[in-house]
C-alpha cells in the first residue's frame, strides 16, 4: 500500500503548486517501505517473529525528514510554496531525504541478504527439504526490487541534469516493474498458501553452535565417543527408516534418537560434515536404488518410487539422486 502510494507521484507532480503538504508527505513516506520489507523478510524466515517496541526504532529516519520538512515547507504559505515548487530540486531538505533515502535503502537490502544468506544455511542444516521455495522467492523478490530501485536512482540522478527528457521513459518503466512485482506477488501467494517455512530465529549455524559448545564445556567429546555416536545414529535411521517421512527436520529426529538439537545439528553438519538434507537424502536414495534393482517392482514408476522414499517433488529427487549416482534414475534402471 505504501508502495502504492508513493508511486502515485506518476500523478501528482503536476500538482506541487496547490499540494505541496501532500508531495512533502508523499515522499517521506516512502522511508518506511524498506524498514516494513525488513520486517516482512524476518517474518517469513523465522517462524518465532513477533513484532515488539524495539521495531518502532525503525521509523527514526521518517520521523528525522520530517521534523527537517516542517519548517520551511509543511508550515510555507502560498507564496512561499511557490517559490519551493520553483527551487524544489535545489532545496537543502530535498537534497537531504534524497541521501539519506538512498543511504537507508543501501543499509537494509544489504540487511536482507544478509538474513536470506543465513536463512538458507541454517534451512540446509536442518530440513530435508530441498526445493527451498520460500528463499528462492524473497531472493528473487529482493533482486527485482533492487533493480527496479536502480532505475529510481537512475531516475533521481537525472533529475538535477540536463536529460529531463528521460524522466518520462523512467517513470513507465518503474511503473511496469511494479506493477508486474505486485501482479507476480499476488499470484504467487494466492498458488501456493503453503509456502513460507520459517525456521527458529534462535537457531544458531553449526560453526557457531560449535565456538558456543566449545566456550561452554573445556572438554570437547572425545573422538571414541562421536564415533559411537555416529554408529548408533546410522544404525537408528538405517533400522527405522524416518527418512520415508517428506517433512523431517532435525528437530524431530533429535526428539526420534533422544539427542539435544544442537548436539545432533554439530554431530551431522561438523562431524560427518554433510548438511542434514544430504544426510537425509543419501539414505532416500540408497532406498531408492534397492528399489529400481528389484525386479519384483519393475512396474513402480520413477515418481512412485520418489514419493515412496520420502522425496516430494520429481526435480529435487533427480537433483540428489544424480548427485550421488552420477546416472539419472531411469539410467540406473536400464544399467
Amino acid at each position: 500500500m505504501i508502495t502504492a502510494f508513493d508511486l502515485s507521484s506518476f500523478f501528482t507532480d503536476k500538482y506541487y503548486e496547490t499540494n505541496l503538504n501532500f508531495e512533502i508527505f508523499r515522499m517521506t513516506i516512502s522511508l518506511l517501505i524498506m524498514p516494513i520489507f525488513y520486517l516482512y523478510v524476518k517474518a517469513v524466515c523465522h517462524s518465532d517473529f513477533r513484532l515488539k517496541p524495539k521495531h518502532l526504532t525503525l521509523i527514526i529516519p521518517f520521523v528525522i525528514t520530517t521534523l527537517v520538512f516542517i519548517p520551511r515547507f509543511y508550515l510555507a504559505t502560498t507564496i512561499e510554496s511557490i517559490y519551493i515548487y520553483e527551487h524544489f530540486k535545489q532545496m537543502l531538505e530535498v537534497r537531504f531525504f534524497y541521501i539519506l533515502a538512498e543511504l537507508q535503502y543501501a543499509f537494509y537490502i544489504v540487511l536482507v541478504f544478509i538474513i536470506l544468506k543465513k536463512y538458507k544455511e541454517i534451512y540446509l542444516e536442518n530440513y530435508t527439504n530441498t526445493n527451498n521455495s520460500s528463499y528462492k522467492w524473497l531472493f528473487q523478490m529482493t533482486v527485482f526490487f533492487l533493480i527496479a530501485h536502480c532505475i529510481v536512482f537512475f531516475k533521481s540522478f537525472i533529475r538535477y541534469t540536463d536529460y529531463n527528457a528521460f524522466l518520462n521513459t523512467s517513470n513507465v518503466i518503474i511503473g511496469t516493474i511494479a506493477l508486474i512485482i505486485s501482479c507476480w506477488f499476488v499470484l504467487k501467494a494466492l498458488n501456493n498458501p503453503g509456502l513460507f517455512k520459517g525456521v527458529d530465529s534462535n537457531m544458531l549455524l553449526v560453526n557457531e553452535a560449535v565456538i558456543s559448545t566449545e566456550k561452554e564445556s573445556f572438554q570437547a567429546p572425545k573422538s571414541t565417543e562421536i564415533a559411537s555416536q555416529i554408529e548408533l545414529l546410522e544404525k537408528y535411521v538405517l533400522e527405522n527408516e524416518p527418512y520415508l517421512e517428506p517433512s523431517l527436520t532435525i528437530q524431530e529426529l533429535s526428539k526420534q534418537v533422544n539427542m539435544p538439537v544442537r548436539d545432533l545439528s554439530i554431530l551431522i553438519n561438523h562431524h560427518i560434515n554433510q548438511h542434514f538434507f544430504d544426510f537425509i537424502n543419501e539414505y532416500r536414495i540408497q532406498k531408492a536404488m534397492q528399489i529400481l534393482k528389484n525386479p519384483s517392482k519393475s512396474k513402480l514408476t520413477i515418481l512412485e518410487i520418489l514419493y515412496e522414499v520420502g522425496f516430494n517433488s520429481k526435480s529435487s529427487f533427480n537433483t540428489a539422486f544424480k548427485k550421488h549416482t552420477n546416472k539419472t534414475p531411469t539410467e540406473f534402471r536400464n544399467s
